[in-house]
């Protein structure tokens, strides 16, 4: 919503916060922020999750019900504060001809958002170092709850296994598909507390990787063939994995796969409250001790992990 142009143009406190508003609910994070994190909304300073065990499996009645128990394990998840402020003097305010200061305030509620895909990104590249509900690493060699054995979501894919794969830190579009394809069996075998095959049915799949995999990530997943006329067995298993291009992983080597299917989700975000913007500006004691007008948005929450079975790290290796 234009709130004008040029000499004259509204710049009231009242319009700029409804047009911050307006904007916000018209702009939205990458796709794979919400598609991949489960929300939590919160009201207090913390939360404790509880995750429960898995629900039982179905069983032949003999000798009357056999009713069990859940396994209790879960995660706190303290909120925390975070803000983006924008001061500016009333003077430059009002002398501003091309609507420059207009364009920094229209920049914030798409900074609200992307602030959303900046923390679940570090807390993606932190899972091989940081522990998840189980006390195990998120992205890990030997998860394990109850009956389900010992599982592995951190691979490594042997590029010297394909003789035009490129390198590790260029992979051609053949290796990346077996390094996907790894990390799809990989979650697709992965078994619940009870044994039970966790991902059953799955199709959905997002391949996140860095800016410099782009293109032969892209090749690796729609296009029919690939490594030197070989059918892509990705496509034809009729699998849907969308690529994921993260200009913020730090990753040279590494690519990971997550899997969308289900209620439940890989990551968690928190939510104490959603991006609200405050103004100290007409008549404030700001305007007339300093001649400035300050704009602040203020969000509440924090991420966390949550199911590690619909995620797998891949590191690409020589």
């Amino acid at each position: 919503m234009p709130i004008g142009t040029g000499i004259g143009a509204n710049y009231s406190s009242r319009a700029i916060i409804g047009s911050f508003y307006e904007r916000l609910g018209n702009t939205q994070p990458p796709a794979w922020v919400t598609d991949l994190s489960r929300r939590i909304d919160s009201n207090q300073s913390s939360e404790d999750l509880k995750w429960l065990g898995m629900t039982p499996v179905m069983r032949e009645w003999v000798g009357g019900r056999a009713a069990q128990g859940f396994r209790t394990n879960g995660i706190n998840i303290v909120n925390k504060v975070f803000e983006a402020s924008v001061e500016v003097d009333i003077d430059d305010i009002r002398r501003d001809k091309t609507d420059q200061f207009m364009d920094r305030i229209d920049e914030l509620p798409g900074r609200a958002q992307q602030h959303r895909a900046r923390l679940l990104t570090d807390l993606i590249i932190a899972g091989e170092t940081t522990n998840c509900y189980d006390g195990q690493y998120f992205f890990d060699t030997d998860h394990s709850e109850g009956s389900s054995g010992t599982q592995d979501n951190d691979l490594v894919f042997d590029i010297s296994d394909n003789a035009t794969g490129g390198t590790a830190t260029a992979p051609l579009a053949s290796t990346i598909q077996g390094a996907v394809l790894k990390a799809v069996q990989a979650i697709m075998g992965f078994k619940d507390d009870k044994g039970e095959p966790m991902n059953e049915g799955a199709m959905n799949f997002d391949v996140m990787v860095p800016a410099t995999f782009m293109g032969e990530t892209i090749k690796a997943l729609t296009m029919p063939l690939v490594g030197g006329g070989d059918s892509n067995v990705l496509l034809s298993n009729q699998f849907s994995l969308r690529p994921v291009i993260n200009p913020r992983l730090t990753w040279t080597t590494k690519l990971a796969v997550f899997c969308k299917d289900g209620a439940t989700r890989p990551l968690i975000e928190q939510v104490e409250q959603d991006p609200i913007m405050d103004a100290i500006a007409e008549g404030s004691e700001l305007e007339i001790r300093e001649r400035k007008h300050l704009y602040t948005v203020t969000r509440i929450g924090n991420v966390a992990y949550g199911m590690w079975q619909k995620a797998c790290l891949v590191t690409l290796q020589a």
